[in-house]
């Protein structure tokens, strides 16, 4: 009898003992979370605002790392999601614009077909995968989400969307989908796209998942329920009040997947990422970008510039502040690298591998210069210069270390900084191709008062 109740023991700790080092191994599950329009002020973690109520978001930053130069490569939705899908610099393939209501055979705007993208990268690698939210990537069938990568889709495929009450839209390109089957969705949207974040958790906890998902809050058309404005019940700018609203209403969905996360035991073998797609559009949603200068649409720091944090427990410490220069690209190859995943050399990724600096693990300067074309305006950022020209082709150098707002413009003093960061852009830009289709804000100009005070583009 002893004999047995040995064998027993041996074989439990034997179990525990392969049930903890498989814990350890096992590969590790990515959630990205993307905001829309979100300002660069407009988290809590930021430090600005007392009136802003994001404490679950600013919880995964308090806990991990936040970055405070952190930037996407466009200033305006679809373009960045492009490059932060493929890694690349998105001008480099012709993705350089949001598409113009007009443009011919519209049909054909999307994600280029022979981009690959994280998500066609970690299907290969056996991890269940997963877009819940806006899309902006194409509508046509080949662009869709789950001809590009993701087993499941639940979200509209177009740039904007209502949120109240969401009924199949005649023709059915921008309806809500669950896959590629439109469906009535009766309940808020950020709730909605929330409570399948947590369905896709849910179901898919006991595999290496990745996750991904696009919030549409806080891009217009402005709608919440009574319960999130409640909060802001006494703001009497409009604008302002439902932006709160709706971002107060997007960072309790946040917390309802990082709950889930942690009630299924994942917390320690999840990397989570929070970000914007691009700066707020203040005169659009009310959202704010001061101290920085300008908004979505623009080259200037508030429209490129945006909160960012990343959160892995037991593998990042916590209260992290990091000041170096990070761009969305760099998110590609630190995912392949936390999963284990090779590279392969035809993706071609432009961004970096963040691991070590989060880690700790290693010193070094993640990026010495970071461009940016959305023309007729571009711009690049060497160390802590920038120089950039607007659309309505006014010039402007400025040293971000000492004028974050872009107020003083240097380029009748330092003369030769300009050449010099010219030339960069100029060797940079020769690698580009065409855009594929026009943006709605070619050919037209902002007038010069706009340029100057950075007011913002309509998009």
């Amino acid at each position: 009898m002893q004999d047995r109740w040995l064998r027993i023991g041996v074989a439990l700790s034997l179990a525990f003992l392969f049930t903890s080092a498989y814990a350890q191994t096992k590969r590790p599950n990515v959630v990205i979370i993307l905001a829309d329009d979100l300002g660069y002020r407009d988290v809590g973690f930021q430090g600005f605002d007392k009136e802003i109520k994001t404490p679950n978001i600013d919880a995964l930053a308090k806990s991990g790392v936040r970055f405070t130069n952190a930037y996407v490569s466009c200033p305006v939705c679809s373009p960045s999601r492009a490059g932060l899908l493929t890694g690349r610099y998105q001008e480099k393939f012709g993705h350089e614009h949001n598409p113009a209501p007009d443009i011919e055979d519209r049909g054909k705007f999307g994600l280029p077909l022979d981009q690959i993208t994280i998500a066609n990268v970690m299907k290969n690698a056996a991890y269940a995968t997963g877009a819940i939210g806006k899309w902006h990537e194409g509508t046509k069938p080949e662009y869709r989400p789950q001809k590009r990568g993701f087993d499941e889709f639940f979200g509209f495929l177009g740039g904007a969307h209502g949120y109240l009450n969401s009924k199949i839209e005649t023709g059915g390109e921008n309806s809500i989908r669950r896959g590629d089957t439109p469906v009535d969705e009766p309940m808020y949207l950020t709730d909605a796209i929330g409570r399948e974040a947590v369905s896709f958790i849910d179901r898919h906890q006991k595999e290496p998942f990745f996750l991904y998902v696009p919030f549409n809050a806080v891009h217009t058309p402005q709608a919440a329920p009574p319960r999130y404005q409640k909060p802001f019940e006494d703001f009497t700018d409009h604008k302002r009040h439902m932006m709160l609203s709706m971002l107060y209403a997007l960072d309790e969905n946040v917390g309802k997947i990082i709950a889930k996360i942690r009630d299924a035991g994942l917390e320690d073998n999840t990397l989570i990422i929070f970000f914007s797609d691009n700066g707020g559009p203040t005169d659009s949603n009310g959202s704010e970008n001061t101290p920085l200068r300008g908004y979505k649409g623009q080259v200037w720091e508030g429209g490129i510039r945006i909160p960012f944090a990343m959160h892995w427990k037991g593998q990042i410490s916590g209260d992290q502040v990091i000041d170096q220069k990070i761009i969305s690209l760099d998110l590609f190859p630190t995912i392949l690298a936390a999963t284990g995943v090779s590279p392969d050399e035809k993706l071609k990724l432009d961004g970096v591998n963040l691991l070590p600096l989060v880690k700790g693990e290693a010193k070094f300067t993640a990026h010495q210069t970071l461009y940016w074309r959305f023309s007729p305006a571009w711009a690049i950022r060497d160390g802590d210069f920038k120089l950039l020209t607007t659309r309505d082709g006014k010039k402007g150098l400025y040293d971000l270390s000492k004028d974050i707002g872009e107020k003083k413009n240097l380029l009748t003093a330092m003369p030769d900084k300009a050449a010099e960061l010219q030339k960069k852009y100029d060797a940079w830009a020769a690698t580009l191709v065409k855009p594929l289709w026009e943006g709605r804000q070619e050919g037209k100009p902002m007038d010069a008062k706009a340029s100057e005070d950075g007011s913002a583009e309509k998009d």
